[in-house]
């Protein structure tokens, strides 16, 4: 039996962000807190707007979920052949996931705001500007303790130098920073109504609130679906590759796809036509500046057209 473990391809491209895990858990264990002690003190002081901010708070408390599942998900099975490329999609399918319910909760922020127009609701001031503060203070404690994992986690690679991309994260960040925005953005209509009269600001705050959040929501779905469907790499990059193999003798690329396999690695597949066919590790050594590819798979085609060196 031939020894195969230097040909074996690595197929373990999950981040493993355990810190950004750990940290969304101390999230989650904050806002489900506030939570129940909001829709407890709403029943029991029936407050609408202590129930409403508490179940508001619980569609954050499943978003966390989701990002706590999807990282213990995908380290549970980063090292089985469970999938043909790992487990690297499994956070980018949950950074879409709840950048779709990010554009829900926005477009039903609108959607309310705009009813408010139509049919003005008598508004408790004290007690909704408490709850925008309490809101407030929550989600910027947790925009703090997620903050560093969505800016600072780098790629470990040493050939690497982009930031280390982690959509499950990010989505978790926007979530808290939307309420932390929408909070704000409700203590300064809130201050208007009560000491102004100026009632009509705050569903305002609520239609410039769901537009900018739906952007943030937009922007992750345009990030996340291209890497869900297999989107190919920018033409330039392509191009450079197919460039270095065809400068070498007489090769012509036949087939080529480049698409990535996780949020931050590509995997390469390409077909080559040769009269003087090389090694494998020949046509691998013309590509070890291209850096982006963690997995390359190449077909070799001996071409046996005598009128093709006519």
């Amino acid at each position: 039996m031939h020894p195969h473990d230097k040909w074996r391809h690595s197929h373990k491209y999950n981040s493993n962000n355990n810190r950004a895990q750990k940290n969304t858990y101390y999230v989650l264990i904050l806002t489900a807190i506030t939570m129940v002690v909001e829709i407890t003190a709403g029943t029991m002081y029936g407050s609408m707007a202590l129930l409403a901010d508490g179940w508001h708070m619980g569609t954050h408390v499943t978003a966390f979920m989701i990002t706590i599942f999807a990282y213990s998900y995908a380290k549970k099975y980063e090292n089985t052949n469970k999938y043909s490329f790992g487990t690297g999609k499994v956070n980018v399918l949950a950074g879409f996931t709840s950048a779709i319910a990010l554009g829900i909760v926005a477009l039903l922020m609108v959607a309310e705001s705009i009813a408010r127009f139509f049919e003005p609701q008598i508004i408790h001031f004290n007690e909704a500007i408490l709850v925008a503060i309490i809101g407030l203070v929550v989600n910027v404690a947790s925009m703090f303790i997620l903050h560093d994992n969505h800016e600072h986690h780098h790629h470990g690679e040493e050939h690497s130098h982009e930031h280390h991309k982690d959509h499950n994260i990010k989505a978790a960040y926007f979530h808290v920073l939307a309420d932390a925005l929408t909070s704000l953005f409700a203590i300064f209509a809130l201050l208007l109504g009560k000491y102004y009269g100026w009632n009509w600001v705050d569903p305002i705050m609520g239609i410039v609130g769901g537009i900018i959040i739906t952007k943030w929501a937009i922007g992750l779905v345009k990030e996340t679906s291209p890497i869900l469907l297999d989107e190919n790499i920018k033409k330039e990059y392509q191009n450079k590759i197919i460039e270095k193999i065809q400068k070498d003798e007489d090769n012509i690329v036949s087939d080529i796809h480049i698409w990535k396999i996780s949020a931050n690695h590509y995997s390469c597949i390409l077909s080559i036509i040769t009269h003087n066919p090389k090694t494998v590790e020949h046509y691998k050594k013309l590509l070890k500046d291209f850096h982006k590819i963690s997995h390359i798979s190449i077909e070799i085609n001996e071409c046996l057209n005598e009128n093709c060196n006519k």
